[in-house]
């Protein structure tokens, strides 16, 4: 089953592991990725061709996207793309053994999160102009953001049923389908009432009458709020509060979960909140953590400063990772920008 193989693998993908189709398609991406490789070195007639793949064919691989200018970020997610595959050939016993699982990538290791400061939160969430529909609307998509640390697709796919603001919490439906509750403070409550209140029925107006829209965040024609217009209106509001570096929403969760680790949230707790799988992924955080208080120390101890000490990473406004690395040992679910949504042109 050679081109059949990648179909049956998207289909194992979402219905046995319980991926999203956003998630299952990147995967799948990524072995195309592979195939089209194969296709240019030895021949289309080879591009399916399986069992001639071998370690060095992977690792020639890996030296073309080296190559090709890729970030280790990428060439380790793509790497374990093809992992995955081969160990899904295996299991299907199409293949003896993952030629994949023998090479590994070392050097670079797992960059830290962006994490935002809460001075620079405090400027994100002051800048949409509450004196229309859409700012109420996307104050309120911000608010919700920080207090509850939600992915940008959970955000999306919010409904009005999910949100129960006089108790303060909200059903969110997770990777792999799973549900889980997250919380929101006073601040969020307030800035979705007024939303409810003030913005959201004017956005309403224009959706068809025989098909009320059930979703809590609308753009502008009643429709849903999508992935691709909610991460353009973060930016918009980013280049507003001019806070000078590349804020998407997914980096309004890394600062979510920094931010209840400094002030004494458990990891175990932030690993619910954020609906990790594995908790070793939710550990990334202690190492902001510990950087942030590292550059607190340098700021202000005096020896610190005679020893002219610098702390040269971490999550700080002057040092910022742009991408982070896949676990090569886990075949977690891909984010931010794997999730392919709507076109540029979507109303807002």
């Amino acid at each position: 089953m050679p081109a059949a193989a990648l179909d049956d693998f998207l289909r194992y993908l979402t219905t046995v592991r319980g991926l999203s189709i956003n998630t299952a398609e990147a995967y799948a991406a990524d072995v195309q990725d592979f195939v089209d490789f194969l296709a240019k070195q030895f021949g289309e007639e080879h591009a399916f061709d399986w069992a001639a793949v071998d370690y060095r064919v992977v690792r020639s691989w890996v030296a073309h996207l080296r190559q090709s200018r890729y970030s280790h970020a990428t060439i380790a997610r793509r790497l374990a793309g093809l992992r995955g595959f081969f160990r899904f050939l295996v299991n299907e016993g199409e293949f003896q053994y993952n030629p994949a699982s023998l090479l590994g990538l070392a050097g670079q290791g797992r960059r830290l999160p962006e994490v935002l400061y809460a001075s620079e939160v405090a400027q994100l969430l002051e800048a949409p102009d509450e004196n229309t529909p859409l700012g109420l609307r996307d104050r309120a998509i911000l608010e919700f953001f920080y207090a509850t640390g939600v992915r940008v697709s959970e955000l999306a796919a919010l409904n009005l049923s999910d949100v129960h603001l006089s108790e303060r919490y909200s059903r969110v439906i997770g990777k792999g389908n799973k549900e889980r509750i997250v919380y929101f403070g006073v601040p969020a409550q307030e800035a979705i009432e007024r939303y409810l209140v003030d913005g959201r029925p004017a956005l309403v107006l224009k959706a068809p009458l025989n098909r009320p829209p059930t979703a809590l965040f609308v753009n502008r024609r009643g429709g849903r709020l999508t992935v691709r217009g909610i991460q353009r209106r973060v930016r918009k509001y980013v280049l507003e509060a001019a806070l000078g570096q590349r804020v998407s929403p997914h980096v309004l969760r890394h600062t979510f979960a920094t931010h209840l680790l400094d002030n004494g949230a458990d990891l175990r707790s932030i690993q619910e909140l954020l609906g990790h799988a594995a908790l070793s992924t939710t550990q990334i955080y202690t190492h902001v953590s510990t950087e942030r208080l590292k550059q607190s120390y340098q700021r202000a101890h005096p020896l610190a400063r005679a020893w002219g000490g610098s702390v040269t990473s971490g999550a700080t406004s002057e040092t910022r990772a742009e991408d982070q690395v896949t676990n090569l040992d886990e075949e977690p679910g891909l984010e931010g920008a794997l999730l392919q949504e709507d076109s540029d042109h979507e109303p807002m």
